[in-house]
């Protein structure tokens, strides 16, 4: 018999859990991803971290309220709470939502002027006239 999975009821959801939960850039990351892309398999974000790290942040987010995980045969499907947090925190989902996306395109135009500084410093080398 599979084991009942716990999610705190909406009333139950508490700000401070939230937030906590919130703290961590992968968390967010996830939070962000179900927003976008919906109900999502538990692998969807193994490029964020080990399945072992992602596991903890699964639960994490899930104990917290953010998240309601559903068994499917031998998988685990996650879905974000949205509505349940908006109704219990009006307009907050949406700005962690906003300050996640910031925080990923920073990282990715980041990456990106890091990916070209190095090409560049490689293109600077000085070439050898033997072709090494």
């Amino acid at each position: 018999m599979a084991k009942t999975i716990f999610h705190p009821e909406t009333d139950q959801i508490e700000l401070t859990t939230v937030l906590e939960a919130l703290s961590d850039p992968i968390r967010r990351d996830i939070i962000l991803g179900l927003f976008e892309d919906g109900e999502q398999n538990c692998s969807a974000f193994n490029g964020l971290s080990s399945k072992t790290n992602l596991t903890y942040h699964y639960v994490r987010l899930r104990e917290a309220g953010l998240t309601r995980t559903r068994q499917m045969g031998t998988h685990r499907l996650i879905t974000l709470r949205a509505e349940d947090i908006e109704s219990r925190f009006p307009g907050l989902l949406a700005a962690i939502l906003a300050a996640a996306r910031a925080e990923r395109d920073q990282r990715q135009a980041q990456g990106l002027s890091e990916a070209l500084s190095s090409t560049k410093m490689v293109d600077a080398e000085p070439r050898r006239e033997d072709g090494a």
